[in-house]
């Protein structure tokens, strides 16, 4: 299977189409499949992830270039 010939064989079949049924259901299928990172995640992965922001909020934090300097001196 050639993903990219079946993606334009799908394009010349949406450009053709008049019916609003069929573009509905292609909008409602890309809508569906779009899902929020952060609703995948673990409660564990989401309280680090806050750790780490509040952390950066209270300037407890080393700038990348800073630290990178200690491993390639």
């Amino acid at each position: 299977m050639n993903i990219q010939l079946e993606k334009l064989e799908l394009i010349k079949l949406l450009a053709e189409t008049n019916d609003e049924s069929i573009i509905a259901s292609i909008k409602n299928i890309f809508n569906s499949n779009k899902k929020d990172w952060w609703d995948e995640l673990s409660e564990e992965q989401k309280f680090e992830i806050e750790k780490g922001e509040r952390q950066i909020e209270r300037g407890e934090f080393v700038d990348f270039d800073e630290f990178i300097q200690k491993y390639i001196e």
